[in-house]
């Protein structure tokens, strides 16, 4: 028998820039006192905790714990690139789910530096070293940009060839995620944008992508308090979310295939196909019951590709979907309501459990002006190049 897995409280503080952020002692430390508080407990009666970030020495996690309360408990530190904070609740949620523990941390933090994502160590082998030829092949033609321009652009641009989509498309998509941002006090950027706006920035790959369609470096610190059914009735906790199936997935080899080499096979939709499919299958609902998700758009590329990843139109059809508005409120579900990766920020060990303090305020009714109406079942997609990537089903308990 499974335990029920509850989030009894969620805690997030504003996201900033690298030059207006605190430090990540600061911001992961805030983040679990919000995260208590919503819960209505103490620290002392956590059994465990989880604590993710990508780029740090290692017990950042203790270091962040220990500005809060030192009460000797196991403390796991979690690096999975982007989806780092999705692997840290899911360590939470299976302590729960197999009765290991009834009360369950799982904290995010990341303190980032400006500028493009890249590796602080270059006297060993690079992450994914054996499969950079294809990348390389793929996006020969963009010289040195960074490599995850390289990787999101080269992407959208297979995309844009194989099915016809324009580059109008991507800038629609991060059109909406402004305006959905602007409703989010947490959110980073809260200027409403056109899609002509996004259009005429800075290119950064001509045809493909703006700079605006790119998600900004971001600090930030997110968490959450995840009990039994048992721990909440004993404690008068509040148990109206549960997580309701949850997944995590890694590449296999259609991934990496050199004799067809592809970039959306490169982005991870394999990995996403798998997890999501998993989450459907376990809860016994599908696409089309989704009310509410918030999905790894670091790039509105990648917003776009996920669509059809995630099952929520069919293959080629994102530009309809987009089109017709069936992404934001008053279309077939809204996808990203906090203003996304590509408004809200995207630290990357925080954005995993970002998703899970929206998507829980969106199943409480609580999301204020953001708040999609009637909500009831929402998905989360967290996607770390490398690779991992965690989709979790949350529902109205």
């Amino acid at each position: 028998m499974s335990e029920k897995v509850l989030v009894a409280g969620v805690g997030m503080i504003p996201f900033n820039k690298p030059s207006a952020s605190g430090t990540y002692v600061e911001m992961g430390s805030e983040a679990i006192r919000r995260a208590l508080a919503d819960a209505g407990i103490g620290y002392e009666l956590v059994q465990e905790a989880y604590a993710g970030y990508v780029y740090g020495d290692s017990t950042c996690g203790q270091t962040v714990l220990y500005e809060v309360g030192m009460t000797g408990i196991p403390v796991v530190n979690v690096n999975n690139n982007c989806s780092t904070g999705s692997t840290a609740l899911y360590l939470a949620r299976r302590a729960i789910e197999t009765g290991a523990a009834d009360c369950v941390l799982a904290v995010g933090f990341e303190q980032m530096q400006a500028g493009a994502l890249k590796s602080h160590w270059d006297d060993r082998p690079p992450t994914r070293e054996r499969f950079l030829p294809i990348l390389r092949g793929l996006t020969a033609d963009m010289g040195d940009m960074p490599q995850a321009i390289r990787t999101f652009g080269g992407a959208g641009r297979e995309y844009m060839a194989k099915y016809g989509c324009s580059m109008e498309t991507f800038a629609a998509v991060r059109a909406k995620a402004s305006r959905h941002a602007a409703n989010n006090p947490l959110a980073l950027f809260r200027k409403v944008l056109t899609t002509e706006e996004v259009m005429n920035d800075a290119v950064i790959l001509p045809g493909v992508l703006t700079r605006l369609m790119a998600c900004p470096p971001t600090c930030g610190g997110a968490a959450a308090i995840l009990v039994s059914e048992r721990f909440a009735k004993k404690h008068g906790l509040r148990s109206d979310v549960q997580i309701l199936a949850q997944s995590l997935t890694t590449d296999t080899p259609e991934s990496f295939n050199f004799e067809n080499p592809s970039m959306l096979d490169w982005v991870g939709t394999h990995m996403t196909q798998a997890a999501v499919g998993q989450v459907y299958e376990k809860a016994g609902v599908g696409p089309q019951d989704i009310d509410v998700c918030e999905l790894h758009d670091c790039f509105a590329q990648n917003e776009v590709i996920s669509y059809e990843s995630l099952g929520f139109c069919p293959e080629g059809g994102a530009e309809k979907f987009v089109r017709d508005g069936d992404n934001t409120y008053g279309g077939k579900i809204v996808i990203g309501p906090s203003g996304g990766l590509l408004s809200k920020g995207h630290p990357l060990g925080a954005t995993g459990l970002a998703q899970c303090y929206e998507l829980t305020h969106q199943l409480r009714g609580s999301a204020e002006q953001r708040q999609v109406d009637g909500a009831k079942l929402a998905l989360a997609h967290n996607l770390g190049l490398g690779g991992a990537c965690v989709v979790t089903l949350y529902g109205k308990n």
